[in-house]
């Protein structure tokens, strides 16, 4: 999918939301537990009920390799279902994965030609040779790590150089030599850390942005938009919790749907 194909779906559908598909056994209906395949089961009933309101899936890989085959399997028949009912969606392989090149190359293969994903998260703290593998596909995007929400970013990415520089702009500004561009490579950006998208968008104003965060975590979307958006957009904001698990009988999947319903609502105010 071209970066136009994915600006021209967001005007279609007046949304920019992803819904991050992070399925915990331990925490789908308990209905659900008798089914054959019930992560497949929770996932298909989340697709079919907020798949008009956002353009984007977003499965966690961590969630389903702990399963093991099963759960590699539930993950499969997840993004073949997807790919089959509702061929517009952008398909984010959520793996944070990052190694020497040619360890990547095979991570792309697994990705792009076996999993038929659209996208996948890699982490840059190994540098080119373990970013670059991943931008040989048509079609394909590399989402790099770049700020995140989490405690331990503090640990690295705010780390200043002699010149004031914090570690998040260095990694920025480094990734724009490696041959990517504003339509084969995004950026993870937790919103939690909206203050910081202004000093992103001076490095990277054609880009999109993946900002996770939105909901649970108690991050802004007026502020992720405020300071994020760009002329098309430019922004896939990821809501995974607040939507998948906002209830857990019967109801589950009208409630989902109400959750989605909700954002694309708020984001369409912003795409006027």
């Amino acid at each position: 999918m071209t970066g136009e194909e994915l600006y021209t779906n967001i005007l279609r559908k007046k949304s920019f939301l992803c819904v991050g598909l992070d399925t915990d056994i331990k925490k789908i209906p308990e209905h659900l537990l008798s089914e054959d395949d019930p992560v497949f089961a929770f996932n298909r009933a989340i697709v079919d009920a907020t798949a008009k309101y956002c353009i984007a899936y977003k499965p966690n890989l961590a969630f389903y390799e702990s399963g093991g085959i099963k759960g590699l399997q539930s993950l499969y028949r997840t993004i073949d279902y997807i790919r089959e009912h509702y061929p517009d969606q952008f398909i984010i392989a959520d793996a944070k994965r990052g190694d020497i090149g040619n360890t990547s190359m095979m991570y792309a293969d697994c990705f792009f030609r076996e999993m038929k994903a659209d996208a996948v998260t890699v982490a840059p703290y190994m540098g080119r040779d373990s970013v670059t593998p991943f931008l040989g596909y048509e079609g394909g995007w590399v989402i790099l790590l770049v700020l995140t929400s989490n405690k331990g970013a503090d640990d690295f990415q705010y780390i200043r150089d002699e010149e004031g520089t914090p570690l998040f702009c260095n990694v920025l500004k480094k990734s724009l030599e490696w041959g990517g561009s504003a339509d084969n490579m995004m950026y993870v950006v937790g919103a939690t850390r909206a203050d910081m998208l202004a000093d992103i968008r001076r490095t990277v104003p054609d880009s999109f942005l993946l900002v996770p965060g939105i909901g649970a975590q108690g991050g802004s979307l007026a502020e992720v938009c405020k300071y994020g958006m760009n002329s098309r957009c430019g922004l896939i904001v990821n809501s995974s919790r607040a939507i998948i698990y906002a209830d857990k009988s019967r109801d589950f999947a009208n409630v989902a749907s109400e959750r989605a319903q909700q954002l694309q609502s708020e984001m369409a105010l912003f795409l006027k």
